[in-house]
Formats: C-alpha cells, structure tokens, sequence
C-alpha cells in the first residue's frame, strides 16, 4: 500500500466525515462541481460540502479551477488513478450517493 492510498484510505474509513467524503470524491468523478452544486447533488448542508472539499484539498484529493461562486472542484490525477480503492471502500461500506 503506497503513501497515497494510505492517506486516502484514512480520510475516507477511519475519520469521521469520511462517508461524505467519499460520496463527495463519487460525485466528482463524474465530473467538475462548485460547492452549491454538489449540496444540492449530495442533500447534504453547504457548509458540511466546504469542510470536506478543504480537507479533501489539503490532502490533494481534489484541487480547484475558478474563483468565488465560479469556483469548481476536480479530482487530483492521482486521485483519478487510484479510482480503484475508492470502489473497493465503497463497496466494502456500502455508501450511496
């Protein structure tokens, strides 16, 4: 297991949040979504999406294209890669969008 998945595999199974997350990192990788986008999308409160998308940040799971309001958050290439583990920890915990 390399540092990466190590990381990734910490945020999403042994933090709490790390449900969200993972429905967050699912709905990205069907593509680019700003913050309100992705509460709605996720029926999940504005700010609880902000949380997530600034710890999914900081570990390079996600990065961001824009500015204010036009502001939209992708997958990291490495994130992209592994995409692999995120449907094995989906599988094992069971998380729906």
């Amino acid at each position: 297991m390399d540092d990466f998945e190590k990381m990734l595999r910490w945020l999403v199974e042994g933090t709490k949040g790390g449900e969200n997350r993972l429905r967050i990192i699912i709905a990205l990788s069907n593509g680019p979504m700003n913050t309100n986008r992705l509460s709605d999308y996720l029926n999940l409160d504005y700010k609880t999406v902000s949380h997530h998308l600034e710890r999914l940040e900081k570990n390079n799971i996600v990065e961001i294209m824009g500015k204010g309001y036009g502001k939209n958050y992708f997958l990291t290439r490495e994130t992209e890669k592994n995409m692999d583990i995120i449907k094995e920890v989906r599988e094992k915990t069971g998380v729906q969008l």
